[in-house]
């Protein structure tokens, strides 16, 4: 029986290769998710312990032990000395050894800034963690090796001196302070014992050197320092700061704000000892922990990385496999469908043929067993075909280089897994879309043999389906409605199950979603074909070719139906996706304005004028202000202190042109002061007196000595902001409230007052901020743009910041479109395996139908007609499927954005046309191709010939 079912699946290998194909896809996915998984964990453990360079022990702090918080202030206030480096290098088998410190500084060449994120130096550049691509790695005293891109940056090669400067160094300048050590006490990104790594220790030291190799102070005018070569960071060690540059003991240590190397802070320090013979590396490593600190050990690289896998394997990359793998599963129940399809006309077809083997003594359970064999066989063959696909195309990613873009190199890594999975669910997935089709096969009598064939589908669809569908639909709408009003209630300031269970509120309104939609597709067996017939007894007026084509579509409903809710699958989520996109946009737009009073604020000790000129000028600006600003502080009416930044400007016309407030019967003069009406801190109303006295001078003092030099004012006079210039200074004035919000979140409240006040002398400027009004819609450009142009006008000044709302919804839409862009990619899988699904139903349709269609063209019908009806059936499933689809996406889409950005606004529910369009558009046109070749067979056969084959 085996043997006669093989024949079986020869001849009837055109039938079956378009269900291959759909199984072959979501196979494929599933390969290719596992693969990705394997990549993401092989990086990302090669991240994690890529700092230790070409180190294969590290010693670091105990891990696993119960260690109290003395033993943890113990542990991470070791300096270099406490390590004994210098007797460690002398130990035998110990080629060299690299204590970890690191901090950022910024490096200066002429009028350019940058800044970079540098680390120690070792006596060998095997044992550094980045790659020096040109020169050598820093041995002598002033020396830096700098990463390309900052070399780029400002324009040096090797052989240039350029200047660094950090604000550990300036600090300890201004206050002779040599113990101000700020950098990573100890690994460059602060990585775990366990090898994970964290980006929560940097050095701060951002600004400023405060000895030079002599040991004078430079705390103005920063380290000169020699590039002795150009890094790179192939393993993305450094991936978070964009490389990490290489210096000298004697510049680090003066970045930290010390004199002296030894009294650095570490904690871990990296080794390279002779593992040619595991005895004597052994006996190595037991030498060097003797001369460690307590709590500290030797560990092999090898135990690094076997730590750090085992940290992420319920870490995020697990999460993303996850992710990803629903998406393959959604590919193969869309697949299901089209297996289904197809295995329902192969045993449609085999009626005759499985009434004769009945005749010759087959049974039931052998014809049962052979149609689940042929779809074992089918499955196996495809799946297969899969695995090798998606292996493929995850190896091409890896060489293609892509990823490198997140700063991670990917390599491909089989596992068990990768093979057995998808294979696995492809058979199994593949049999049991088969068992309906097994079943119809047992019910195939001897007598049949001798009936004629009778493909159309006249079954109606069971009662039961139906009860569960509407159960499903109805339990889905209740769930919904339910967190809608929660939501409603919520937002109304009402007692809520939302305000205190949200997570189970958003949860709900999810299951309800998946339930409508699950209903629906159960259910399409009922409406999808009455909505075939609505539309095509209209389309049946066209003309002889779409009145064949509906009464093609009108003969197997079921089958219709199946299809139809494959690309339905397909379509309701990138709509549903599109959607909510595009609400999430336009909602943290609206709130983003309500919450930002100016579009875009540029401030900066070192701003200038004609920096400001510049940026006024870029195209998009629609209207700016320049403006002296000085930090002060200030009580309110219930004596609470409050930190302000005073901004000195031309009067309140010139404020209206920037600000979107209501500014109407507001002055700005010489005794009046513009506040805002709620504290940026706490969201607050801010009490005020009659009057309010601001105060600059000795508190100021101290915090601008902490935070560094605030920079040159206007003129280039030397200006820190911290009362040494003028003393204590105070202004009394009379504040006039106005609700504007967020000119600069990181103060209290930004306050407006006469610009005669810095010009007089009263007010001494620590800084200049530049507010701005952006038109980019009426310029023609787009707002990334015009914010990336304007960065570029303040990019020689390092200590000038762009921010603002535009800045956050440049930042929020490069999200929202990144993550659409990925999981359009990813559900694009779902819809072209539906349109294979399409491809299928009109082939299948053909070879049902070859008796009908030779008649057709016997009577007269033309093969451009036959053509045309061919391709208006595939219209009418691809379009009344997509248009369905994009109904239900549009107001799942809907109730997701209310139910997720409600919280932080008045919610925007938008119809996306483009995407919706673009979706139906390659919907209908993907139909027309995959109507190609069935209406190729169909017309290719001569009439008799046809007649005589049916």
């Amino acid at each position: 029986m085996f043997s006669i079912t093989l024949k079986l699946m020869k001849k009837s290998a055109r039938m079956l290769i378009p269900a291959g194909i759909a199984i072959l896809i979501g196979t494929a996915f599933i390969a290719a998710t596992f693969l990705f998984g394997n990549a993401m964990n092989d990086a990302l453990a090669a991240q994690n312990t890529a700092q230790l360079g070409g180190a294969n022990y590290v010693i670091s702090p105990d891990s696993g032990k119960d260690l109290t918080d003395k033993d943890q202030d113990y542990i991470y206030t070791r300096t270099v000395n406490d390590f004994q480096l210098d007797r460690i290098r002398a130990t035998e088998g110990v080629k060299d050894a690299r204590a970890s410190y690191a901090g950022s500084v910024t490096v200066t060449r002429g009028n350019k800034h940058a800044s970079s994120y540098v680390i120690t130096t070792a006596a060998k550049r095997t044992l550094l963690p980045v790659t020096i691509t040109q020169g050598d790695q820093p041995a002598d005293s002033n020396e830096i090796a700098l990463t390309k891109s900052v070399a780029d940056q400002l324009g040096v090669k090797v052989g240039d001196r350029v200047t660094v400067n950090s604000q550990a160094a300036q600090y300890a300048g201004k206050t002779g302070d040599s113990a101000g050590n700020t950098g990573d006490a100890g690994d460059e990104s602060a990585q775990n014992a366990d090898g994970t790594s964290s980006h929560d220790g940097d050095s701060d030291a951002a600004s400023g050197a405060s000895v030079s190799s002599d040991g004078a102070n430079t705390a103005d005018s920063g380290m000169t320092v020699r590039v002795v070569g150009l890094t790179d960071d192939p393993n993305g060690a450094y991936a978070y700061y964009g490389g990490a540059s290489v210096l000298s003991d004697n510049v680090i240590t003066a970045m930290a704000g010390s004199n002296d190397f030894g009294n650095l802070p570490v904690y871990l320090v990296y080794l390279d000892i002779d593992d040619a013979s595991d005895t004597a590396a052994a006996s190595t490593v037991k030498q060097v922990s003797t001369l460690l600190p307590k709590h500290f050990s030797v560990q092999s690289r090898a135990a690094l990385v076997e730590e750090s896998v085992k940290s992420m394997s319920s870490g995020e990359t697990s999460i993303t496999t996850i992710f990803l793998l629903s998406f393959g599963i959604l590919a193969m129940l869309v697949a299901a469908l089209v297996i289904a399809n197809t295995f329902q006309v192969l045993v449609a077809q085999r009626r005759r043929t499985l009434a004769l083997l009945r005749t010759i003594g087959a049974n039931k359970s052998q014809l049962y067993v052979s149609v689940l064999f042929e779809a074992g066989v089918l499955g196996l063959i495809a799946s297969a075909l899969g695995v090798g696909l998606g292996i493929g195309l995850m190896a091409a990613l890896c060489q293609s280089g892509l990823m490198k873009a997140t700063g991670m190199t990917m390599r491909l890594v089989l596992s068990g897994p990768v093979f057995t999975v998808p294979m696995a669910f492809g058979i199994i997935m593949t049999v049991i879309a088969s068992l309906g089709s097994a079943r119809s096969a047992t019910a195939v009598t001897p007598l049949e043999a001798l009936r004629p064939i009778e493909l159309t589908d006249t079954r109606r669809a069971g009662v039961v389906r139906a009860v569960i569908s509407v159960l499903l639909i109805v339990a889905g709408v209740a769930l919904c409605a339910f967190s809608v009003w929660q939501m409603s209630e919520n937002i109304a300031g009402r007692d809520s199950m939302a305000d205190k269970q949200y997570p189970l509120v958003l949860l709900a309104a999810i299951i309800g979603c998946a339930l409508i939609f699950l209903g629906l597709v159960l259910s399409a067996t009922f409406w999808l074909p009455v909505l075939m017939r609505g539309v095509g007894a209209m389309v049946a007026l066209a003309g002889p070719s779409a009145k064949v084509a509906h009464a093609n579509i009108q003969k197997n409903p079921r089958r219709v139906a199946a299809t139809g809710a494959a690309l339905l699958i397909g379509v309701t989520l990138v709509s549903t996706i599109a959607t909510g996109a595009a609400s999430a946009k336009q909602t943290m737009n609206e709130a983003l304005t309500t919450r930002y009073s100016v579009d875009m604020i540029a401030a900066g000790a070192d701003m200038t004028g004609k920096q400001a000129g510049e940026a006024a000028k870029v195209k998009g600006v629609q209207s700016s202000i320049y403006a002296p600003t000085r930090m002060m502080t200030m009580k309110d009416a219930d004596g609470k202190s409050l930190s302000v930044l005073v901004v000195g400007v031309d009067g309140v016309d010139a404020l209206r042109k920037v600000v979107r407030s209501d500014l109407s019967g507001v002055t700005i003069d010489g005794d009046s002061v513009l506040m805002p009406k709620y504290s940026a801190a706490t969201g607050k109303d801010i009490p005020l007196d009659k009057s309010v006295t601001f105060t600059a001078g000795a508190a100021e003092a101290q915090a601008d000595a902490a935070n560094g030099p605030s920079g040159n004012d206007a003129n280039g006079s030397a200006e820190n902001g911290n009362g040494q210039s003028g003393g204590t200074q105070t202004l009394t004035l009379k504040p006039r409230k106005v609700d504007y919000r967020r000119i600069a979140s990181n103060y209290a409240a930004v306050a407006f007052v006469d610009a005669s006040h810095f010009t007089n002398g009263g007010i001494k400027a620590d800084g200049h901020i530049m507010l701005m009004r952006i038109d980019a819609e009426g310029a023609g450009v787009a707002l990334n743009d015009v914010f990336t142009n304007v960065q570029n006008v303040f990019s020689a000044s390092a200590g000038v910041t762009v921010t603002g709302p535009v800045a956050a919804r440049t930042q929020w839409e490069t999200m929202i479109n990144g993550m659409m862009a990925l999981l359009v990619g990813l559900i694009a899988v779902a819809v072209l395996i539906a349109l294979v699904g399409v491809a299928n139903t009109l082939s299948l349709s053909v070879i049902e139908r070859t008796r009908e269609s030779a008649t057709l063209r016997a009577i007269g019908m033309t093969r451009g007609q036959l053509r045309r009806s061919l391709a208006v059936e595939a219209l009418l499933l691809s379009l009344v499927s997509g248009v369905v689809g994009v109904v239900l996406g549009t107001l799942f889409g809907w109730l997701g954005s209310y139910m997720v950005f409600s919280l932080y606004g008045d919610t925007v529910f938008p119809f996306e046309w483009a995407t919706n369009g673009v979706v139906l558009g390659v919907a209908a046109l993907a139909a027309l191709l995959a109507s190609v070749a069935p209406a190729r067979r169909a017309v290719k056969t001569p009439p008799v010939e046809a007649l005589a084959e049916a």
